[in-house]
């Protein structure tokens, strides 16, 4: 092994604690979702993780379907563990998840005890590990008793397997229902990851992201950027390399209207001003009141991980920037 972290990587990160337990997580989290399949580049995941990890960021986020293909997140993932990181395994956050489909027949998608077990199982050996630090269910379960799903995880912790448990695209009325059965087993649940951003405040609406501070559950968030739209990357129209035009399935061109554009443009010179560039700012403002924990960043390329840290440094919020932000996007 080759690879020696940079000593002072402690030093430019904030952790937060995870709700009421004693976890903490970086203020900033790696999501492996995009660009740590077969189509990408192993070296290129390599320095990313690396970077990551000498910037502080501890917390490596995963599911058993990432990719693509499905499960290739978490074996290229084991292998940077095996070839440099795993050295510092005490010192890393892993998480992965299952819930949507893996495999084929009745037992591949969704809550029941046998696909999640199962699930983590091949999880587990894709990537090496005797455990991982925390354990998602990928969504809710319209047919799985909620008993079921929840037994399934806090048994799944105390087999060893994973520390804690957590929940993600779980509603505020989902996460009620959950977090009595945790607390009646006695089970260290301790995060829902959802999806948000400054054009999705859905978890605000709902209630959720007040009720989680409220209650001691760590909220980690996915999509701050809006696959893109809370970039420079669209605000003179649609690039020809973008993921709009060489893929479409998560950012539709009928997403990148006029009015889009208007206020991504003013948007991105309220950025400016704070000495920020649009994402950057976007990922300020999830952090902004201390009620979510860390939130999820992907990247392609080291220099976004770089950026992306950059903010833990940024000026805080004044009322007359988030009034301007909230007037532009009304």
């Amino acid at each position: 092994m080759n690879y020696v972290a940079n000593k002072d990587r402690y030093d430019t990160m904030i952790y937060k604690r995870c709700g009421r337990s004693g976890l903490k997580l970086p203020a900033v989290s790696l999501g492996l979702w995009h660009n740590f399949g077969t189509n990408a580049s192993f070296d290129n995941m390599t320095e990313m993780c690396k970077k990551a990890f000498d910037l502080g960021i501890t917390h490596f986020d995963l599911a058993n379907n990432y990719g693509p293909v499905a499960g290739a997140a978490e074996e290229n993932f084991g292998r940077i563990l095996r070839n440099d990181l795993g050295v510092y395994r005490d010192e890393l956050i892993i998480s992965t998840k299952a819930g949507y489909y893996m495999w084929e027949g009745p037992y591949g998608d969704f809550g029941s005890k046998k696909y999640l077990v199962a699930s983590l199982d091949s999880s587990l050996k894709r990537m090496g590990l005797d455990y991982v630090d925390i354990f998602y269910h990928h969504r809710p379960d319209p047919e799985t008793p909620i008993e079921e799903t929840v037994r399934a995880l806090d048994g799944i912790v105390r087999q060893g397997k994973a520390l804690y448990v957590g929940i993600s695209n779980y509603n505020k009325a989902q996460t009620e229902e959950a977090v009595k059965l945790f607390r009646e087993l006695g089970t260290p649940f301790i995060i829902n990851q959802v999806r948000y951003s400054m054009l999705d405040r859905w978890i605000e609406k709902d209630g959720l992201k007040e009720y989680a501070a409220k209650n001691g559950i760590g909220l980690i968030t996915f999509s701050p950027l809006a696959q893109g739209l809370l970039t420079d990357r669209y605000l003179n129209g649609i690039p020809a390399d973008s993921r709009v035009r060489t893929d479409g399935r998560f950012l539709n061109e009928s997403a990148i209207t006029p009015e889009y554009i208007n206020k991504a443009r003013e948007l991105d010179k309220l950025a400016k001003e704070r000495g920020q560039t649009l994402a950057q700012m976007a990922l300020s403002w999830i952090l902004k009141d201390g009620d979510i924990t860390s939130v999820l960043v992907g990247a392609s390329k080291v220099s976004q991980i770089v950026d992306d840290v950059s903010i833990i440094k940024s000026a805080p919020f004044t009322k007359e920037e988030l009034d301007r932000i909230d007037e532009i996007l009304a």
